[in-house]
Order: C-alpha cells, then sequence, then structure tokens
C-alpha cells in the first residue's frame, strides 16, 4: 500500500498552504533520508535511531496513543529505526531507551510542545549520561504551521465550522500543559495567533491547565466578557490525560480532542528529527552553548 493510499490527502481538509506544507516536509525528509551529512549516500543502517521523548501519563490511553504515532512515523520512513522513552511515570524511561540503543547516534525528539524545563534540562542530562555517544537534541515540535492545521483539524472534527472563523460569538481557548518557563509561554502564544489566523481571525486566548495564568476557565470568562458565546477549547496535548480532560470539561460548546496520532503530528516528528540532523541545526545549537 502506498503512503498516499495508508493515509489519504483527503481525511484532512487543507487549503493550499497547508498543502504545499505536506511537499515540502515529503521532500525534505525523503531528501535528507538518502544523505549523509557530507553528502554522500547514506544506506538505511546509517540513519541515527529516533528516539521520541514523550513526558508520560497514569492515562493509559497515553500510552496507546503514542505507540500508535509512532507506527504512523514508522510508516511515512520505513527502515528507520523509531524508539520510545518517557520521563517519568511510563516505561520504558528514556534512561533506558538510551541505554537499549544498538548505535552510537541517535536523535531525541520530544513529544513536547514548546520550551521548558524538560527541554532546558533533563534531555540533555539525559543525553549526556550516555557516555560515547552521538546524541543530538531536536526542538520541540511547537510552534509550528502543522500544529496548527492539527489543532484545526480536530476543532472541525468536534464541531467546528468554516463559518465560526468569522462569527462575533465564536472564540476559542487553546488549552496546553504550562510551565513556569516564560519561554514556554511565549511559544503557546505564538501558538495561539497562529491558529486565530487559520481560523479566520477568531480571538484565540491561551491558557493553561498548570503552572501558569489564565487557567481554562479563566479564558472562557474573559472571551465572555468579550460577547463570545461560543467558546471551543482546542486541545494542545500530545495525548490524552488528566490535564486535557479537565480542559475539555472547561468548555461551555465543543471541546477538541488531543492532537494524538494526528498525521500531521507524525510529519512534523520527522520535520524536527531531519533538521537535527542538518550542519546548520548542529552549529547552532553549540553556538547557544557558547553564548
Amino acid at each position: 500500500m502506498t503512503e498516499s493510499a495508508a493515509h489519504p490527502r483527503e481525511s484532512l481538509p487543507l487549503d493550499t498552504t497547508a498543502q504545499l506544507l505536506w511537499r515540502i516536509t515529503d521532500q525534505l525528509g525523503t531528501q535528507l533520508s538518502h544523505v549523509s551529512l557530507n553528502g554522500t549516500p547514506r544506506r538505511m543502517t546509517d540513519r541515527p535511531t529516533l528516539v521520541a521523548v514523550a513526558h508520560g501519563s497514569r492515562d493509559p490511553r497515553a500510552l496507546r496513543t503514542v505507540t500508535g504515532l509512532l507506527d504512523r512515523v514508522r510508516e511515512l520512513r520505513p527502515g528507520l529505526d523509531v524508539r520510545l522513552g518517557h520521563i517519568e511515570l511510563n516505561e520504558p524511561l528514556l534512561t533506558d531507551t538510551l541505554a537499549a540503543l544498538e548505535g552510537p547516534r541517535a536523535v531525541l525528539v520530544p513529544l513536547l510542545l514548546s520550551r521548558g524545563f524538560h527541554i532546558k534540562h533533563d534531555l540533555p542530562e539525559a543525553a549526556a549520561a550516555v557516555p560515547g555517544a552521538d546524541i543530538r537534541i531536536a526542538a520541540p515540535l511547537g510552534p509550528h504551521p502543522l500544529l496548527v492545521e492539527a489543532l484545526r483539524s480536530r476543532l472541525t472534527e468536534a464541531g467546528w465550522r468554516a463559518e465560526d472563523g468569522t462569527s462575533r460569538s465564536a472564540g476559542v481557548v487553546l488549552a496546553a500543559a504550562g510551565s513556569r518557563d516564560p519561554d514556554s509561554a511565549a511559544d503557546v502564544r505564538r501558538t495561539a495567533e497562529l491558529l486565530s489566523e487559520r481560523l479566520g481571525g477568531v480571538p484565540v486566548v491561551a491558557a493553561y491547565a498548570s503552572a501558569a495564568s489564565p487557567t481554562v476557565p479563566a479564558a472562557v470568562r474573559a472571551l465572555t466578557a468579550r460577547g463570545r458565546h461560543r467558546i471551543a477549547v482546542a486541545s494542545y496535548f500530545a495525548s490524552p490525560g488528566l490535564f486535557a480532560t479537565r480542559s475539555a470539561a472547561a468548555s461551555p460548546w465543543i471541546a477538541a480532542a488531543p492532537l494524538g496520532t494526528h498525521p500531521a503530528l507524525a510529519r512534523l516528528l520527522l520535520q524536527r528529527y531531519d533538521e537535527a540532523l542538518s550542519p546548520s541545526y548542529a552549529t547552532g545549537r553549540r553556538e547557544l552553548a557558547t553564548a
């Protein structure tokens, strides 16, 4: 079965801009997967292992969702060694996944949607603890237009209509996990801006389930005070869990499902992997570390 047959484009309504994003990520992934950093052809076995790093959750749906997402990634990039590691709460833990690597090279791709403590501290510490290994750390998944497409798609599944984007009574709360790191909040706000543009200019307010403000109920109240009474909650979570469930419960109208196994998420995960293997990305990381 071809890729297009396995995951038809028709399952995700896209406009011209989004279709262009699909083509760019397809071409980038295909090109980079067949060449090494010095430009020579790369064999399948030469590619570093992709280690997807999930946070972990006590909700059993989270592990099933991440496993399904990685199955999509393997379908998109046959032959690539794709593994899973959790920061906490679920097995396999990231430390165990790294200890079991069969080769010296890997790319940690965080299934995290913004910058924060895990990106800046936990992942570098885990990589540094593996002696003699060449382990790169990819950027978090967000902000990115592909995430915005996934958010819009999930809202559409929940009942959002195109005309809601221009309605004077509609609004959206972008519900995220939350972090005390200001960079994390900046990333979520940027995603809210992109989603507002994608939905036709409807107000989108970033809100958080913990550690930051406003909370989701507070954001709902703020939009209501602005005359917005058809308020949807967009779930800015990679998988189901306590925070996603609580955020959805605060919606006075419709609540979208978490991003989950959405095809845009799988493509973005591979794009972050490819970016981390580019020479310019490695140079930028070194300059950042020495600044």
